[in-house]
Formats: C-alpha cells, sequence, structure tokens
C-alpha cells in the first residue's frame, strides 16, 4: 500500500502532495493504522492519522483549512487598519494641522522667485523662511499681524498676516521657522506677502502660515 501511494511516475503533484504526507503522519505515528488510500482523495485519513496530516500540510504547503482561516484574519484586519487610517485623515484635515493640497501651490518657490526677479504683483506664492523681525501690529483698519522672513536665497519679505480672519500666531520669535502659502506683491523692499488666510466670500485662494507644526489659516 504505502508503494502504491509513493511509487507511480505519473503521480499529479496534487496526488504526491498527500503521498508525502501521508509517509511523514505514519512515522509520526510510530507505525499505528493510517488509511493512506483516504488521503489523496477527501484530505483524511483514519481518526488516528487526521490531525496528523492537517497539521503537516499547513506547515509544508501552506493550504488547508487553516491557511484559509489565517487569510480571513489577515484580510479583517488589514480592512480594520484601513478604516482607522481614513479617520485619522478626515480628523487631520478637520483641525487643519496639515493645509489642503491645492493645484495652486504646484511650483510656486519657483513662482515666488520669478515674481520678485521680475517685479510681479498678484502672485500666489508658497515659501518658507526665517523671522528676522517681530513687528507691531497693524491695528489701522483690518488688523494684521506683521513679520520679516528671510529666504533662502537671502531675498527679505514683509507678511501682513489678517487677524480679523485667521488666527494670531502668539508665539511667534525671531529665529523661527514659517512657511506661508499667499499673494505676493512687490515693491522695492522686497515685497510683502499678504492673502495669508481664507476668504469668506470663496471669492480668494485661501492662503495659510505653518508654525511650529501648526496652520493657521
Amino acid at each position: 500500500m504505502y508503494d502504491i501511494l509513493t511509487g507511480p511516475a505519473d503521480f499529479t503533484p496534487y496526488q504526491n502532495k498527500y503521498a508525502v504526507l501521508g509517509e511523514e503522519a505514519l512515522g509520526a505515528r510510530d507505525g499505528l493504522l493510517i488509511n493512506l488510500f483516504d488521503v489523496p482523495k477527501t484530505w483524511h485519513t483514519s481518526p488516528e492519522g487526521k490531525f496528523e496530516i492537517e497539521a503537516l500540510s499547513e506547515d509544508r504547503f501552506g493550504s488547508g483549512p487553516g491557511h484559509h482561516e489565517c487569510q480571513s484574519v489577515m484580510m479583517k484586519k488589514l480592512a480594520l487598519v484601513l478604516f482607522i487610517a481614513a479617520l485619522a485623515y478626515g480628523y487631520v484635515q478637520e483641525q487643519g494641522i496639515f493645509p489642503p493640497w491645492s493645484p495652486a501651490s504646484v511650483g510656486s518657490n519657483t513662482a515666488l522667485q520669478d515674481a520678485i526677479a521680475t517685479r510681479q504683483s498678484n502672485v500666489q506664492v508658497k515659501g518658507e523662511g526665517i523671522v528676522t523681525k517681530v513687528l507691531k501690529d497693524d491695528l489701522d483698519g483690518s488688523r494684521h499681524q506683521r513679520f520679516i522672513l528671510k529666504l533662502g536665497s537671502g531675498q527679505t519679505l514683509l507678511v501682513a498676516h489678517n487677524i480679523d480672519l485667521a488666527p494670531r500666531i502668539d508665539t511667534l520669535r525671531s529665529g523661527d521657522s514659517v512657511e506661508f502659502y499667499g499673494e505676493y506683491e512687490w515693491n522695492p523692499k522686497g515685497g510683502v506677502i499678504h492673502w495669508t488666510h481664507h476668504d469668506p466670500q470663496g471669492r480668494h485662494p485661501g492662503g495659510w502660515l505653518r508654525h511650529r507644526g501648526k496652520t493657521y489659516q
């Protein structure tokens, strides 16, 4: 009987798989009777060998009932992770921790350098600089928080941040790094960045400032 299962050269891989398992199960049972003829056909053996066959199959070939149950558990875990990630992303966007992506910001660093070089105004730009001086708030008309930023190129800009429409950066100090997205206006002193806030009317691209990981818009 043993030779019949393991000997023929024309056995299919499916049959050979169970013949090998039958051989190992036979050794594991120390010679106790196992119905090897049932192995290639139904996955089952006599009661003495059933559990050895299933365990050997899962360990060696990665298939069988235990393997499919493992796959099901893994898929459920993956679905849970994706669900939690989606909730986290929604929370981050709602809290304004990161500003929403805007097509207008693509290539905006180049746009800023071009606007400075060609003395353009009314240009949407994005950039980052170091605060060199914090000025007094401008309280004439709409209130603006003002400070001077130095870009990596050495160029300095005045930032005029409307604090009637956006939160004030109360913790701002000289030496701090600030990212910005707003509208550039050229002047002989280097230019001004304003519109660093949302537009209540929704007619102008919304701007923002980012300081120490928090976005002000």
